[in-house]
């Protein structure tokens, strides 16, 4: 497999499970768990990681850019956990409910209600 198959491999992985990827344990994790206090987190803010940007917004709308194409999507708060659904250029990415984190300045989406990989994206006000 070249290199250019590999990191297409890795990167359909990474986006399928919300962006997969490790995360260093945080001992000031903290569980938001309900939808009120995740608008307040990401409210004109954009979530970053290396090579993505991404906007969720209050009217459950997703947007950004990974890796060079465009991601859009939906999301909702079901019990205690963000479920999204997106479209990266033009693959579906399966509808997903995850955990989400905060600590400092990243929140932590885990998928499979928490069960499944994990990754971090920093909170960036995107007008500084």
């Amino acid at each position: 497999m070249n290199f250019v198959n590999v990191g297409f491999a890795v990167l359909v992985a990474f986006i399928t499970d919300l962006f997969i990827g490790s995360t260093p344990a945080f001992a000031s994790e903290q569980r938001i768990q309900d939808r009120t206090r995740f608008e307040k987190l990401v409210d004109a803010l954009e979530l970053r990681r290396p090579f993505i940007a991404l906007r969720v917004t209050r009217d459950g709308n997703i947007t950004g850019r990974a890796f060079g194409r465009d991601v859009s999507g939906n999301w909702t708060w079901e019990d205690t956990y963000f479920c999204r659904s997106m479209t990266w250029g033009q693959k579906d990415i399966d509808y997903n409910c995850q955990e989400v984190r905060i600590a400092g300045d990243r929140l932590i989406f885990q998928s499979d209600r928490g069960t499944g990989d994990q990754a971090d994206f920093r909170i960036i006000d995107p007008n500084r």
